[in-house]
C-alpha cells in the first residue's frame, strides 16, 4: 500500500543481521557431515557404565594406595610416571602396569589400540578420562602423545630386609639379585623376570644412579614385577654386608671374575648375586665386599654378555643345580 514504506519500523535499519547473510562459511556442509563412530559406554560421560568405572576405579586406588602405604621407605619416587603414544599405554596395559588414570583427548580418532587401551584400563579398574586436547598437552609437557596418556604413580619399593623375610617363609636358602649401577630399566624388568622364573626372592637396586621400577622396567618384566619384590638400598655397599652378616654369600658376576661357573658351586649357599653395569662392572667398594667373582666361560669370539642376560644364565644353573641337590 503506497505510504507504507514511511510507516515506524517498515524499513530495516542498516546493520542488522536478520535473515541470511552472504557467504555462510560452509557451516551447511560441516552441518551434514558425520560425527564419527560412537565411543565406548566408558568414554561417554554420564553413561552408566563410565560411572560404574569411575566407582571401580576409585576403590582400586584406594586399595592400591593403602597396599603401598605399607610399603613407601623414604627416598622413593616422588613424581607420578606418564606414559605416552597409543602402542607404549597399550603395552603398559597388557603387562599390569599398576596405572591410576588413562587421559583421552576428546575428539581422538578412535582406533584398536584406543579402543583395547580403554577396555584393558576398564577391567584393571584405571579410571578413564576424557579431557580437551589443550589439557593433555600442558600433563604431557607438549611431547607427543598421538591423543592418549597412561599415569602411572610412584613405585612402592620393598626393604632390603623384606627380601631376607620371604626366602625364610618360602623354607628355601634365600636367593637375591644385586644390580650395581645398572641404568638401563629394561635390564632391570628383565632381572626381575629371570628372578622370578628361577626362584628368586628379590631384586636389590641403589637409590642413586640406577634404573628405577618405571613404567618401561614394568613392561620389561612382563608383569613379573607384581609378584617379585624390588628393595632400594640408600647404600649397596651398606646392605650387601648386612646380607653377609646374615649368612648369605656375595658372588659377584665379573668378566675377570677369579672363578668359573663351571668350577664353583653357588647352590651350596644362600646367595645373593651382584651384576655390574656393561660398562663399567663391578664397582671397587662393591667388588671388594663381595666373598668372590664369578666368570661365566664362553664358548664363542665374545667377551661379556648384556647385564640381563648374564644374570638370567647363572640364576638359572644355580636353580638347576639346586633341584639336583633336591
Amino acid at each position: 500500500m503506497a505510504g507504507n514504506s514511511k510507516r515506524r519500523g517498515a524499513l530495516r535499519k542498516e546493520g542488522t543481521k536478520k535473515g541470511p547473510v552472504v557467504g555462510s562459511g560452509g557451516q551447511r556442509r560441516r552441518g551434514l557431515r558425520g560425527k564419527g563412530p560412537t565411543p565406548p559406554a566408558e568414554m561417554r560421560p554420564g553413561h552408566p557404565a563410565a560411572r560404574r568405572a569411575a566407582r571401580e576405579a576409585a576403590k582400586a586406588q584406594h586399595e592400591r594406595a593403602k597396599v603401598a602405604g605399607s610399603r613407601r621407605r623414604p627416598g622413593d619416587g616422588d613424581t607420578p610416571e606418564t606414559v605416552l603414544g597409543r602402542n607404549p599405554v597399550v603395552e603398559c596395559l597388557r603387562a599390569g602396569v599398576p596405572a591410576t588414570a588413562l587421559h583421552v583427548a576428546v575428539g581422538t580418532a578412535a582406533d584398536e589400540r584406543i579402543a583395547e587401551a580403554v577396555q584393558l584400563a576398564a577391567e584393571a579398574g584405571v579410571s578413564i578420562l576424557e579431557v580437551p586436547r589443550g589439557d593433555l598437552d600442558r600433563i604431557t609437557g607438549g611431547a607427543l602423545h598421538q591423543g592418549v596418556a597412561l599415569q602411572v604413580p610412584p613405585y612402592a619399593y620393598a626393604h632390603p630386609d623384606e627380601l631376607l623375610e620371604a626366602a625364610v617363609d618360602s623354607g628355601q636358602p634365600a636367593l637375591i639379585a644385586a644390580l650395581d649401577g645398572v641404568t638401563d630399566p629394561r635390564n632391570l624388568g628383565a632381572v626381575v623376570r629371570s628372578v622370578g622364573a628361577f626362584g628368586g626372592h628379590g631384586v636389590v637396586v641403589p637409590q642413586r644412579r640406577a634404573a628405577g621400577m618405571t613404567a618401561v622396567a614394568w613392561r620389561a618384566s612382563a608383569g613379573t614385577a607384581a609378584r617379585v619384590p624390588v628393595a632400594r638400598a640408600t647404600n649397596l655397599t651398606r646392605t650387601l654386608r648386612e646380607y653377609a652378616s646374615a649368612g648369605l654369600m656375595i658372588a659377584g658376576l665379573a668378566a675377570d671374575g677369579t672363578v668359573s661357573l663351571d668350577e664353583f658351586d653357588l647352590a651350596a649357599d644362600p646367595l645373593v648375586l651382584v651384576v655390574g653395569s656393561e660398562g663399567k662392572g663391578l664397582s671397587r667398594l662393591v667388588r671388594e665386599t663381595c666373598d668372590v667373582t664369578v666368570s661365566i666361560p664362553m664358548a664363542g669370539p665374545v667377551e661379556s654378555l648384556n647385564a640381563a642376560v648374564a644374570t638370567g644364565v647363572v640364576l638359572a644353573e644355580v636353580a638347576r643345580r639346586r633341584r639336583q641337590r633336591a
